[in-house]
């Protein structure tokens, strides 16, 4: 994911005798390994990722996040680390923490170092090289944990220029890792900020696996705007489905400065496929890309639509995550979701709605809907609507409203909208029709705008 945060001045990372950092080098399956394209845990059983990205290097303090995204239902968390070279180093102390905090909340650890992100485009990008130098650094948190830690190289190492070394060296970062003795399931990257539309790593994909001594590489690819379609992301992930090699989607969101990826077809198309994902990101995301934050403030109370529809909605990680079977036993229940989540709060920068909130829900099975604007940028804004129930159950509602700007949409979440001129309808969906007494749901949609952007009266109809 390609975001602005303040660099922090570098740190030269020691490596003497980083033959030996991992211990006694046996590629023997100590944990997480690959076969046929499929990952499977220590155990041998099948392990479909199903998480969510968390920037700890930056949020170290957020340390309730585990348990959170552990109460949501996911199975897995990316996390983000630095090496040092861009951001404050994370020390050895500070990720066996963070792999503690996995294992204590039965989560499967992802761990990346972010200061590659944009290596040949991106100003004081760190090389594979220099991430492999890290992992060596810290090498004693990391041994023994086999069963629990995958660990994913360097994040987006290229940019769009210069990334034509990325296989041999990708291929050369893997071989020193296992010259050290590092036994772990690895991760790589696409270039191309992660998003692979040269193909580099996709046509290159059997030459870099069969680098690893171990076979026990998986590639990621992020999907952001390159991936606006069904058709694209169906063709990218199945050819490397049909060449047996393993696949996970990284990094995905709902919407992206680059364009508009299609969320629902990539989750439709790894859950039919057994493919694994981690959706970008928990909280805490600025540079213009707050509109990724899955929480407010990483308020698990706080979902937003985007946290909404990854989590509670069609494929996502309620309906299909799995917990490692390496936790061994039934795994405890999870704690469900607020059946009122409050509204998110938009941006500082975000001019407030300029329609109330309406009152109290009227008596009888009816609803009401609130309008907000929770994003804006010259010429483009993001909403939400929020719909409540009145004192009664609903089987579902419908939502109108006209705009008296001329502003219109382009993209919506969690409702089907149609428009006639200034008119637009939205209606629930399968998942969040169904509302008890008091309780709400929302939807959120991406529009464009002209002169000015007001918020219009919006009126809600139950069945």
């Amino acid at each position: 994911m390609r975001r602005l945060f303040g660099a922090v001045g570098a740190v030269l990372l020691a490596t003497v005798a980083a033959v030996f950092a991992f211990g006694p080098s046996a590629h023997a399956a100590t944990g997480f390994t690959v076969s046929g394209g499929k990952l499977y845990d220590a155990n041998g059983n099948e392990f479909i990722m199903r998480g969510v990205n968390h920037a700890h290097t930056w949020y170290a303090n957020q340390t309730s996040s585990f348990a959170n995204i552990k109460a949501l239902g996911a199975n897995t968390v990316r996390v983000v680390l630095s090496s040092g070279d861009r951001w404050t180093r994370n020390s050895a102390d500070d990720v066996s923490n963070v792999i503690q905090l996995c294992k204590t909340n039965r989560l499967i650890c992802v761990l990346e170092v972010h200061d590659t992100t944009g290596y040949g485009e991106q100003s004081g990008a760190a090389t594979l090289n220099q991430a492999v130098d890290y992992w060596l650094s810290i090498a004693s948190a990391l041994n023994g944990q086999e069963r629990y830690v995958i660990v994913n190289i360097g994040n987006e190492p290229y940019g769009n220029q210069n990334y034509s070394s990325w296989a041999t060296d990708t291929s050369n970062a893997i071989r020193r890792l296992r010259s050290a003795g590092l036994a772990h399931t690895i991760m790589v990257d696409g270039p191309n900020w992660g998003q692979d539309w040269s193909f580099t790593m996709r046509d290159s994909a059997p030459t870099v696996f069969d680098a690893d001594p171990a076979r026990n590489t998986v590639f990621s690819i992020h999907m952001y705007g390159v991936f606006d379609t069904a058709a694209e992301i169906s063709d990218y992930l199945g050819r490397f489905r049909s060449r047996g090699l393993p696949i996970v989607v990284g990094e995905f969101g709902h919407y992206h400065s680059d364009g508009d990826p299609d969320e629902d077809a990539i989750l439709s198309y790894t859950q039919a496929n057994g493919i694994g994902w981690l959706g970008w990101s928990w909280s805490g995301n600025g540079g213009g890309v707050e509109y990724l934050d899955m929480a407010t403030s990483f308020n698990p109370n706080q979902l937003t639509t985007w946290g909404q529809r990854l989590f509670n909605g069609t494929n996502g990680i309620r309906q299909t995550a799995r917990e490692a079977s390496v936790f061994g036993g039934t795994p405890p229940p999870t704690t469900p979701p607020p059946t009122t989540p409050p509204p998110t709060t938009p941006p500082p920068t975000t001019p407030p709605p300029t329609t109330p909130p309406p009152t109290t829900p009227p008596p009888g099975a009816g609803c009401t809907a609130t309008y907000s604007i929770t994003g804006q940028w010259q010429g483009g804004f993001q909403g939400d609507v929020r719909v409540t129930a009145g004192s009664r159950a609903i089987t579902g509602w419908t939502v109108r409203w006209t705009f008296t700007s001329g502003q219109s949409l382009s993209q919506s979440w969690n409702a089907t909208v149609t428009s006639s001129g200034n008119t637009v309808t939205a209606r629930n969906v399968s998942y969040n029709g169904q509302l008890g007494a008091g309780a709400s749901t929302s939807f959120g949609f991406i529009g464009s705008w002209t002169g000015s952007n007001p918020a219009p009266a919006v009126t809600c109809t139950a069945s």
